[in-house]
């Protein structure tokens, strides 16, 4: 299955992303069929560039997105839909957060 993500390049400290085609198997940092943009998080006004065409042919062929690269569309307004959770939370952080929730409703 082929997925739209990113893929980390830039400085130490410093990231700048590309918004890749490639195998959802492969590692991030392998071999992609194709670049489709770049997104700089540290540039607020002009921090993704992408090739609208290009993603809209791949979505057309069947490629999925990484929830962030979703979310980033979204807010681009190139795709519709909901925004999708990008942050998960283990099972053994969730039972202390309930925990930890319970204990200040009793106090």
């Amino acid at each position: 299955m082929l997925t739209i993500r990113l893929q980390r390049v830039g400085k130490k400290k410093f990231p700048t992303y590309r918004l890749v085609v490639s195998e959802k198997s492969r590692d991030p940092q392998a071999r992609h069929l194709e670049i489709v943009g770049s997104y700089n998080p540290h540039d607020k006004e002009k921090g993704l560039v992408v090739k609208e065409d290009r993603i809209k042919h791949w979505l057309g062929n069947g490629a999925q997105t990484s929830n962030t690269v979703n979310n980033l569309l979204i807010k681009l307004g190139l795709i519709k839909g909901d925004k999708k959770k990008s942050v998960t939370v283990s099972k053994k952080r969730s039972e202390k957060l309930s925990k930890k929730k319970v204990e200040e409703k009793e106090a």
